[in-house]
């Protein structure tokens, strides 16, 4: 990992007890952090609790834990990915730029954000696609204003839910599927292989801007 991230130009430093990752974060303050759950003095879900408390510094985890309610519990928890081992340099190198990028926004949006032959005019709060105008409904943008903002980042069921709907609707998870469904129909090419609004399969959604086939 340290090979490929300094071969495409990114600088680099590695802590291997959670005491010392949290002491080099404080330090070197980091673009990005690359978060392995089992560590030889306590568990990342920790580090990453603490580093919230302090910090906005995207994260990705990297884990063998591959169960689904793992991957909920540190998204959030405030991990902007969660990347499962075995994994491709390739795919990590991709999440890393789609964190950095994000990160490197902060929270002013790009006007208009496109994403394929869609683009959306915040400031307007006009949806288009291929040109012509698409009626969003207030839900409907709220969602996909949540989406675009954190553009690249796997959001929970829950975090969607409380973000559009409020925290006393986290559980009901079919208000989101038929939502999500709806704005498929609106915005994808193929709604039925969606290229952009994609399913973390028993996680939630991410927004991906530069879509390829393999991102669906």
């Amino acid at each position: 990992m340290r090979t490929a991230l300094e071969t495409q130009g990114w600088g680099t430093f590695e802590a291997e007890t959670l005491k010392q990752g949290l002491i080099d974060m404080r330090l070197h303050s980091p673009d990005l952090v690359i978060l392995d759950l089992g560590l030889p003095d306590g568990d990342g879900m920790d580090l990453l609790t603490e580093l919230r408390s302090w910090s906005k510094v995207p994260v990705i985890v990297l884990s063998a834990r591959a169960n689904e309610q793992w991957k909920i519990r540190a998204l959030d928890a405030g991990a902007d990915d969660y990347l499962t081992k075995p994994f491709s340099v390739g795919e990590l190198l991709a999440r890393v730029r789609a964190a950095v990028r994000r990160g490197a926004r902060g929270d002013v949006l790009e006007l208009p954000f496109e994403f394929g032959d869609v683009s959306v005019d915040v400031s307007t709060r006009t949806v288009r696609k291929a040109d012509a105008i698409v009626h969003i409904t207030p839900i409907e943008y709220r969602m996909l204003g949540f989406l675009i903002a954190n553009e690249g980042k796997v959001l929970t069921h829950r975090q969607i839910l409380s973000a559009v709907w409020g925290a006393s609707h986290s559980q009901d998870g079919h208000y989101l599927r038929i939502y999500m469904s709806r704005l498929r129909q609106k915005l994808e090419s193929d709604p039925a292989q969606p290229q952009h609004i994609v399913t973390e399969t028993g996680v939630g959604y991410r927004l991906i801007q530069n879509a390829t086939c393999e991102d669906a």
